[in-house]
């Protein structure tokens, strides 16, 4: 099968190349999917620059891309679950990583049958910001009532996270720039806020949660705008003690990253606040809650831009940018 590998640390452009290699075979609990649509995401030109190599250790070539669509091809002999011709989408774990290809084999409890009303690029657009939304809520405990700020509103992250937020009953202050000021609105974000004529931190005070896409700067300053005892939820961010466990860091990484967090650690005390850098896991539970918000037509799927698999290195560049409105999709079929 034809697939995009890594071959290198660096610039995307230069570290990306198109292989045959053998279809995966699959284990009694997985399923092979024939993928017809993958979307990009921001970790992935991450890894390929080398961003990621605290936590992300790879062997290249190594594959790329986390979410897909497609249809099951064939089922391990313990797979209830799927039938081969089911249309289902997924967000595979990182040793997993190897969406950008034809096929790929997944466990079944990372698989879910796609929403009835969705084609397969829609579908595609959805597990990873679905899936990393809902367990950021989950984990701040996200309520009705509750006030969130959400970063970058437009972005496939932000466009997935005002719909979601709006469905629990929360008020969402947004940021985004000019241009999309207007149909960020439409998504439901009760105050949006044009960063390019105004400041959030002159706008934004003692709000419960703070959704952070944004990392860097923006992290530091959530705590200016959180209440006593809020929440900041971090895509980007220092790595917490919590999540430096979870990615399996040894004693000596995780003394270093303490001493790296420190200036962290003293907003967090100074506010009474709870921070956490989210780690997603992919599962069949929360992508049927993405399912079921998606045909009852409580969410809806955004899409930037269709690149054929073909051009697969310039969707790449193009999520690079910063300059898309939603999800940028790879179209294998």
């Amino acid at each position: 099968m034809k697939a995009l590998q890594i071959k290198g640390y660096g610039d995307v452009e230069s570290n990306l190349a198109f292989n045959n290699i053998e279809n995966p075979s699959i284990k009694e609990n997985q399923v092979l999917i024939e993928i017809f649509a993958a979307s990009t995401n921001p970790i992935d030109y991450k890894i390929i620059e080398g961003l990621l190599k605290q936590v992300i250790k790879l062997n290249f070539p190594t594959g790329i891309g986390y979410d897909l669509s497609g249809i099951v091809r064939e089922t391990g002999k313990s797979v209830k679950g799927f039938k081969v011709g089911d249309e289902v989408f997924s967000s595979v774990p990182q040793e997993s990583r190897s969406s950008f290809a034809e096929f790929i084999a997944v466990d079944e409890n990372m698989v879910c049958l796609k929403p009835k009303n969705l084609n397969f690029e829609e579908a595609a657009s959805l597990p990873m910001v679905g899936l990393t939304t809902i367990q950021a809520f989950k984990r701040g405990n996200l309520k009705a009532g509750d006030r969130i700020l959400i970063h970058a509103g437009s972005g496939g992250i932000g466009s997935f996270a005002i719909q979601y937020a709006k469905n629990i009953g929360a008020y969402v202050y947004t940021t985004t720039g000019t241009a999309n000021v207007g149909w960020v609105k439409e998504l439901g974000a009760d105050r949006v806020i044009d960063y390019k004529t105004e400041n959030y931190l002159d706008l934004v005070k003692d709000v419960d949660f703070v959704y952070d896409t944004l990392g860097e700067q923006f992290t530091i300053d959530a705590f200016k705008v959180i209440k006593v005892g809020g929440k900041v939820i971090s895509l980007i961010g220092p790595v917490d003690d919590e999540t430096a466990k979870e990615f399996g860091l040894n004693l000596i990484a995780r003394i270093y990253l303490y001493f790296k967090r420190i200036k962290l650690t003293g907003k967090i005390k100074e506010k009474s606040a709870y921070y956490k850098l989210i780690s997603m896991k992919p599962n069949s539970e929360d992508l049927e809650i993405i399912k079921k918000l998606v045909e009852e037509n409580k969410v809806k799927s955004i899409i930037d831009k269709i690149f054929p698999f073909s051009e697969s290195v310039n969707a790449l560049l193009y999520q690079k940018s910063g300059r898309a409105k939603g999800k940028i999709i790879i179209k294998m079929k």
